[in-house]
């Protein structure tokens, strides 16, 4: 499985997993988080592996549209870079300024 591809589905699912139905949500959550392999999950569920693997590749699916229409995981992360490139700028530029030191603060805070 491809790093990359574990990390953008775990991000979506951080996002997007109240949307998501019971089975999705613990299928996905094994697959992508535990790392458990779709024979375990589907020993575990007495189900096929295939079941397993169709659902898990339609909840991929979903967690992409949701993307799509929400941009909640991208503008996250442009967020966030913004952030810390305000906080580098103030740190090397205005090491002095508590005001302007606190805002930067709060904002990281809202970004956990």
């Amino acid at each position: 499985m491809e790093i990359a591809k574990t990390n953008r589905i775990n991000a979506l699912f951080e996002f997007y997993e109240p949307l998501l139905t019971k089975k999705q949500t613990d299928y996905v959550a094994l697959y992508y988080r535990d790392d458990y392999s779709l024979g375990e999950i589907a020993e575990n569920y007495a189900v096929s592996r295939q079941a397993v693997y169709d659902n898990i590749r339609r909840t991929e699916k979903i967690l992409e549209e949701y993307e799509a229409k929400l941009h909640l995981y991208s503008n996250f992360i442009k967020i966030s870079t913004n952030v810390d490139k305000l906080n580098q700028y103030v740190q090397t530029r205005y090491p002095a300024d508590q005001e302007l030191q606190t805002l930067v603060q709060n904002l990281e805070k809202l970004e956990e």
